[in-house]
């Protein structure tokens, strides 16, 4: 028999429902203050539905959108639980995606990037004109 959508879940039902295994969310417990499940006697976890949209959004941020950690941790200082648990429906603050993601995939700031672009491009060249002088010495031998 199925739970009603308002009942509590245990750890592995949690961790079905979210899409993790139960040691991802043990973990997320200890680097997201905000993730507290009730405890039983026994430390048995129990997750509420709100705890659950949270869960569900901290996933979404983390394996969907490229946030980091610090990040998630960011977005919830500024905006609240109310942002990760719409981040699960896709709905996250275009701001903080952008400049999360930037952060995510290069460790230089965003001002930098036309002066590397550059530099690129000349290093792109001179390789290209490498290129051409082998492959005419390789036709002419």
């Amino acid at each position: 028999m199925a739970k009603g959508p308002e009942a509590f879940r245990t750890i592995s039902e949690a961790a079905e429902e979210v899409g993790v295994p139960q040691h991802v969310l043990r973990f997320w417990e200890t680097k997201f203050t905000f993730i507290k499940p009730m405890k039983r006697a026994g430390g048995r976890r129990f997750y509420r539905p709100s705890d659950l949209q949270v869960l569900r959004g901290v996933r979404a941020l983390l394996h969907d959108h490229g946030y980091t950690i610090k990040g998630v941790q960011r977005l919830h200082r500024e905006k609240g639980s109310a942002a990760l648990a719409g981040a699960a429906g896709g709905d996250i603050a275009p701001d903080l995606a952008s400049a999360e993601q930037v952060q995510a995939t290069t460790s230089q700031p965003a001002r930098e990037a036309p002066r590397d672009r550059t530099m690129l491009a000349t290093v792109l060249r001179d390789l290209e004109a490498a290129k051409a002088r082998l492959d005419a010495a390789l036709s002419a031998a």
